[in-house]
């Protein structure tokens, strides 16, 4: 089983250079909204504590499963010592299957991540952005709230490649993902 935790500020990429990485590897894609938008749609609105419950089924499920591997996708806030226990906590559901972790960070500004906020495929598979003024805020405030790109040395696991993706395809971040990795 491989796992690869793909990180970075919202609205840089991950959703969709995960599904260009699931197409060129056949790991399966269990993006962050996969648990936000039925929680949302239920309860009417965001309940973080629903939300890491049903992250945790499925985490637990697809550590256990004979799956070649899976792509996860999240938001890391690099000041919150909550936000490094709960990555270690999701490891530990992988770690008793001889998982091999592989850590990928993505980095583009502010200016371009608004852009990608809209973008079609976003709005798509994402319900709870499709209301952009809101989202647009939503992401202007965790800026301003959060720390979500790593400082050099500061994710302390092997395997870590950090990309800027400000110009670069999906597909071509997902090659090089595959490539660094041998995935």
């Amino acid at each position: 089983m491989k796992l690869v935790l793909l990180v970075g500020d919202i609205a840089v990429g991950k959703m969709t250079v995960g599904q260009e990485l699931s197409k060129i590897t056949g790991l399966r894609l269990f993006h962050n909204h996969i648990t936000i938008e039925p929680v949302i749609e239920l309860f009417g609105t965001f309940r973080l504590d629903v939300t890491m419950e049903l992250r945790e089924v499925y985490l637990k499920h697809l550590a256990a499963s004979d799956l070649d591997g899976v792509i996860f996708t999240m938001v890391w806030d690099f000041d919150c010592k909550k936000d490094y226990e709960y990555v270690e906590h999701l490891l530990s559901f992988f770690r008793p299957y001889g998982t091999e972790f592989y850590f990928v960070e993505l980095d583009a500004p502010q200016n371009v991540r608004l852009e990608r906020n809209e973008t079609e495929n976003r709005l798509k598979h994402k319900p709870s952005m499709r209301q952009t003024e809101l989202a647009r805020a939503r992401l202007i405030k965790c800026d301003e709230e959060h720390r979500c790109v790593s400082r050099d040395g500061e994710i302390p696991y092997e395997n870590f490649l950090r990309i800027d993706n400000t110009n670069l395809p999906a597909a071509d971040a997902a090659k090089l993902i595959k490539e660094t990795f041998d995935l």
